[in-house]
């Protein structure tokens, strides 16, 4: 099996279906494992499957004054979340033919796209709570792309281009590049761009229903059955890609298969779903380990952020990183 040797259309079908299918499973874990943190039994590790499917086989019930953006775009959102895997590592250290058609700011434009869609659909639907989390979601979503803009010109002065394939093989190349100071600040900037973006500490209340602390699940309050199965299911999605650019990009861009080869493509996928379940621990015990943030304290989260990737870039500017 290990000699037969897949076309790079194949691999990249393969890297989408990889966070298609394992991305509730990667949501299942690490909630059982926040679980078990809490001294609670949990769900189980499949419930992520289970409440999709039966998502799917309910009613789609639509506002009364909303248009058809309230349905279109829980669409609009899955299919962005399946185009970015199409411009990261995921499975492989070499770039793949489409690899080249974005860059790290690309694949943050199709996230944001993603994330505009949902909040759209939330604000026209009248719903207080659902307006709620569109209005904070897209404050905190500004405050949080100077960030992304900073990582991504630290990368770019790195490598000389901003692909994240690059970057993911520079920090291979030696130790040195993968703990040299401007690297490292861009990476945590990253990290805490990570922890906003998927709802743990400080900045939400990812699994209660208090409204004083929701902000993208409130976004989902008015849709229900397939649309709010795409959203749910695009959620863990979206995870799963951020974790990919955290671990295949910045922190361990290792395990992944350097040929076309069937048998390392295919090894690369536990790789990476054992690194993410590190990653994912780690976010899980800090989540447990620290209270919310009051809203006005955001800004403060994102402004550390802010400072780290921005302070990445002078280091490496002034030639000290």
């Amino acid at each position: 099996m290990s000699g037969v040797e897949l076309a790079p259309a194949e691999i990249q079908v393969l890297q989408d279906l990889t966070i298609l299918v394992f991305a509730p499973l990667l949501s299942g874990a690490i909630a059982k494992i926040e679980s078990r943190l809490q001294g609670r039994r949990g769900p189980r590790v499949l419930q992520p499957y289970y409440d999709i499917a039966k998502l799917f086989r309910k009613e789609t019930l639509v506002p009364e004054d909303s248009s058809f953006v309230f349905l279109a775009a829980p669409v609009v959102a899955f299919v962005c979340y399946l185009t970015v895997p199409l411009l990261i590592p995921v499975l492989t250290s070499f770039p793949l033919p489409l690899g080249y058609m974005g860059d790290i700011l690309g694949g943050g434009f199709v996230l944001a796209l993603a994330g505009f869609s949902v909040a759209l659909a939330a604000a026209e639907t009248g719903g207080p709570y659902a307006q709620l989390g569109s209005s904070r979601a897209m404050t905190f979503g500004a405050l949080i792309e100077p960030s992304i803009l900073f990582v991504t010109f630290t990368v770019a002065l790195v490598t000389g281009t901003d692909l994240p394939y690059f970057e993911a093989a520079a920090v291979r190349s030696s130790l040195s590049q993968a703990v040299r100071p401007a690297h490292l600040l861009a990476a945590f900037a990253f990290f805490l761009v990570v922890l906003a973006d998927t709802g743990r500490i400080p900045v939400e209340t990812h699994v209660s229903t208090l409204e004083f602390g929701m902000i993208d699940e409130a976004r989902t309050l008015e849709h229900s059955g397939p649309a709010l199965a795409l959203l749910k299911w695009g959620s863990t999605m979206k995870q799963m890609v951020l974790y990919v650019i955290l671990i295949n990009v910045f922190i361990a861009p290792w395990g992944l298969a350097g040929s076309r080869q069937l048998g390392p493509v295919l090894l690369a996928i536990p790789a990476f779903l054992a690194k993410a379940l590190g990653v994912g621990t780690i976010f899980a015990v800090i989540d447990n380990a620290f209270s919310k943030l009051r809203l006005f304290k955001i800004t403060e989260f994102m402004a550390a952020a802010f400072l780290l990737a921005a302070l990445a870039v002078l280091v490496l500017y002034l030639g000290g990183g």
